[in-house]
């Protein structure tokens, strides 16, 4: 086993949810060998051609990520470990919020601009189980860089990662956006993509006990939103807010609530996009295509919940 392969028992915690048939050739090659790949590449940023040999053909493994980036395999995988964390008792669901920029290489750059071809007839875009089939779907795309989440920031050409995170500086959610996109246009996307499933019956659970953020999500829409949703929250204020609310006197209405304790939990998210840059194909992204780099994070996400 090498350096940053699965372990045994972190390979037993997968197996159950993987799929077992691409109704092509009968079974998929080996999954261990090529979720080792995946992962390789993932932590070095190695390119995909100079795969070493003993992960097999490299555009094996190339395929398997991309179908799976696309399928939602990766995203399926992510919650069934987050699951048996939940059932375990070993999630604080006081969570923080935040975005992070990845600069991209030049590689990533170049994208075809036309629209991936139409599924054929009787092709399911997600693998809906272990014993389902998984298929090369592609998500919408095409139509230039900003549809796949490029775009020009002060850091020249660069992704933006936006995320949420547990009191334990993991990653519950992820979305890619291009790099100059406002952090609080996804504030709402973010928490609304996380989805831990119960062991045995119940929904999902997707309600956090808090929510902690900076300044950049200080504003009326994203405070209405927790507020409707009854999630506690911390935010500070913005100090040109607070010089508006102070000018219209009483009828600029009470400050917001400020926990300063709670506030200090923040970190939590900034451990965790520290934790999800030590993967190099995380810290920089080559991926072309939007959805595979998150597959790509997504995959370094589920590696991190394996191993804290």
């Amino acid at each position: 086993m090498g350096r940053g392969d699965l372990t045994n028992g972190e390979w037993e915690r997968l197996r159950p949810f993987l799929p077992v048939s691409n109704r092509r050739c009968g079974r998929w090659r080996d999954h261990r060998q090529v979720i080792d790949g995946i992962l390789h590449r993932v932590r070095t940023g190695v390119q995909w051609r100079d795969l070493p040999e003993r992960f097999g053909p490299w555009k094996t493994v190339y395929e398997r990520h991309r179908l799976w980036s696309a399928d939602g395999t990766w995203e399926r995988l992510l919650q069934e470990v987050q699951a048996a964390a939940d059932a375990a008792g070993e999630i604080d669901w006081d969570i923080a919020v935040d975005s992070t920029i990845v600069r991209a290489h030049q590689h990533a750059a170049g994208a075809r601009t036309d629209p991936p071809p139409p599924l054929k007839r009787g092709r399911t875009p997600r693998t809906s189980g272990r014993n389902a089939m998984a298929e090369p779907a592609r998500p919408a795309g095409g139509g230039g860089a900003g549809v796949e989440g490029l775009g020009r920031s002060r850091g020249g050409f660069t992704t933006k990662l936006h995320l949420s995170a547990d009191g334990l500086c993991r990653p519950l959610s992820l979305l890619v956006t291009p790099g100059q996109r406002a952090d609080c246009t996804q504030f709402k996307p973010v928490l609304d993509k996380i989805r831990v499933p119960r062991r045995g019956l119940g929904r999902p659970r997707k309600k956090p006990k808090s929510v902690a953020a900076d300044k950049a999500y200080s504003n009326s829409p994203c405070r209405d939103y927790l507020r409707r949703r009854g999630i506690r929250h911390t935010i500070p204020e913005k100090t040109d807010s607070q010089a508006a609310r102070l000018r219209k006197g009483s009828r600029g209405g009470r400050p917001p609530g400020f926990d300063d304790e709670r506030y200090k939990k923040r970190n939590t998210v900034e451990r965790a996009i520290n934790r999800l840059k030590h993967f190099r194909a995380v810290a920089t992204r080559y991926d072309k295509r939007g959805y595979v780099f998150l597959g790509t994070a997504t995959a370094a996400v589920v590696v991190i919940w394996l191993r804290t």
